[in-house]
């Protein structure tokens, strides 16, 4: 990805603060080596206090330094949060369209990569190039010292080696597991409800359960594995100290070494392996790191972002759909089988039929947010699909069969999220929804708190508020999908007398409903089944056509003779 590219201009400042810092580790074995070698031997207290003075300003240094990595870590996270984020977002909502799981899964790995940039594994892997450089160091003091200090690298490097192969396919498993399990519990938070009046969470948390110890067990075998080479790693860093120590020692007794290159070597031996360690016990963060790193870039080559289009003029309303065809993924059967319509502006549809007809599949084709396998749906010419969301999106209302509102006030809502909106056009909105004295006898009326999916609103209200979001900014193109399931008749009065008015402007209008009585305000009614278009035409013609079929197609009542007691 682009921006993780760049981010790695910021990772290089970073490992020149990391080379700083490296070097000035070298204040403490130098410091002793000056205190053993010369003040010690001299016992000039001038020294003494000069070295000293130096090493703590060497020191304070080295922490200032590690603050400012800390700190432009922290700041390169934040940016990449912000970057990121809102692309991740929108490629996550694109995915739906074609058919991948609705999750904000991108967000957790972008939480899991910024979580690793602010700990300790990072560190270690700038610090690891130092390695190579703190042993050179060592073998310059004693050879002998050196190889063992190569010995050590290259048996913990081993360590690393062998805790990737031993942990990597588990923390894989666990990861992927993990995320199907944390999406079905959310599924199932979302419709508590459902799940409260039904009495359906004891068979849920049975078979969660059963799946996410199944993520516990390779997370603890992994953790397992894990813990028994950090315990290894850290044993014979520590233990490698001891031999640098204890040969040193004999080094200094054979004359071969100081007491204060006894002392260095075995300081610069411990930071020398540390961060092979560290790495070794940060690992499962880590791999969470590069787990989500991967499953992020395969997202952006898969989705990658919508390339900038030039601006079209502001549609008039006119609708065509040529040979709409759509076969979900993983399906052969086609959901629409040539769907064909043509409608001008201000005029409005009607579509009718059974269930899984294909028409909630072609009122979300007909907004641009799913694509057809074959043919076209266009809006003045234009393929809804392929026309940029933020340019057309103020041209459509769209309201689904399922009304979502989000957390905020009435007015935000209506607004469709604008922090800054218009409040002529959102009162007009609602005036003509039909919900403007409702809204008023809300608690704080246009800014009052819906919660969140709109929980402090009845069924209706949200409905309506929903159709009140359609209609603002008064769209050219509105498609409604069973707009009036939730509505009294005061309700379905006031969606009749919005059509109209959204007719008046000249709004081409689509919707879906069951109701004779709601289309009455329609010029054209479409009866789709098994996902063709078996009839189109004028509303009056349409509906001639269908009353003979329903009433042959209606059971004749049967007549049971009452009993003489008066039994039926």
């Amino acid at each position: 990805m682009a921006v993780l590219k760049e981010a790695r201009g910021g990772l290089g400042s970073v490992a020149l603060f990391s080379f700083f810092i490296n070097l000035l580790i070298l204040t403490s074995p130098i410091y002793m080596l000056q205190i053993y070698d010369r003040v010690l031997g001299s016992g000039h207290i001038e020294t003494l206090v000069f070295i000293t003075l130096i090493a703590g300003v060497a020191v304070l240094i080295m922490g200032l330094l590690e603050i400012i990595r800390g700190r432009l870590l922290g700041r390169i996270s934040r940016w990449l949060d912000r970057q990121l984020a809102p692309e991740l977002i929108s490629a996550s909502m694109r995915g739906t369209f074609y058919g991948l799981p609705a999750s904000a899964q991108a967000l957790r790995d972008l939480a899991q990569i910024r979580a690793f940039l602010g700990g300790p594994g990072v560190n270690a892997i700038l610090d690891s190039p130092w390695v190579p450089i703190f042993i050179a160091v060592i073998w310059l003091m004693s050879p002998a010292l050196g190889a063992l200090a190569v010995a050590a690298a290259v048996i913990l490097f081993m360590l690393a080696v062998l805790n990737e192969y031993a942990s990597r396919r588990k923390l894989k498993e666990a990861g992927v597991a993990s995320i199907g399990a944390m999406q079905r519990a959310d599924a199932a938070i979302r419709n508590a409800d459902v799940f409260h009046a039904m009495g359906m969470l004891p068979g849920f948390l049975k078979g969660w359960a059963k799946s996410n110890t199944a993520v516990q067990d390779l997370q603890l075998s992994a953790g397992d594995r894990n813990a028994t080479l950090t315990g290894l790693s850290k044993f014979f860093r520590v233990f490698v100290q001891i031999l640098t120590l204890g040969g040193g020692a004999y080094l200094v007794l054979q004359q071969e070494m100081t007491a204060g290159g006894m002392i260095a070597a075995s300081i610069i031996m411990g930071r020398a392996l540390a961060p092979v360690e560290q790495a070794i016990a940060g690992w499962k963060s880590f791999v969470g790191a590069r787990d989500s790193y991967d499953r992020l870039q395969r997202l952006m080559e898969r989705l990658p972002p919508e390339p900038t289009a030039m601006p079209l003029p502001a549609p008039t309303g006119r609708l065509l759909c040529e040979q709409v065809v759509y076969v979900p993924r993983g399906r052969e059967t086609p959901v629409l089988q040539g769907v064909t319509f043509a409608l001008q502006p201000g005029e409005a549809l009607g579509i009718v039929g059974p269930s899984a007809a294909g028409k909630s599949t072609l009122c979300r084709i007909l907004v641009g947010s799913w694509q057809p396998t074959r043919g076209h749906c266009r809006l003045d010419g234009a393929d809804v699909f392929q026309w940029p969301p933020e340019q057309l999106g103020p041209y459509i209302g769209y309201l689904p069969q399922d009304v979502e509102l989000f957390i905020g006030t009435v007015k935000e809502n209506i607004a469709r999220l604008n922090p800054d909106p218009d409040p002529a056009a959102v009162v007009e909105a609602a005036a003509t929804a039909g919900v403007h004295e409702m809204i008023l006898r809300l608690p704080k009326g246009y800014e009052t708190e819906i919660g969140e999916g709109g929980s402090f609103l009845s069924g209706g209200q949200r409905q309506r508020i929903g159709l009140a979001r359609a209609l603002y900014g008064q769209p050219k193109l509105i498609v409604l999908d069973e707009p009036n399931a939730s509505l009294d008749s005061e309700g379905e009065d006031s969606l009749v007398n919005a059509l109209i008015k959204a007719k008046s402007w000249g709004a081409t209008v689509i919707i879906v409903a069951h109701q004779p009585r709601i289309l009455q305000p329609v010029d054209k009614v479409m009866l789709l089944r098994d996902g063709r278009a078996e009839l189109f035409g004028p509303r009056d013609e349409v509906f001639a056509k269908l009353r003979p079929q329903r009433v042959s197609a209606e059971p004749r009542p049967r007549i049971v003779a009452p009993s003489p007691s008066g039994g039926a």
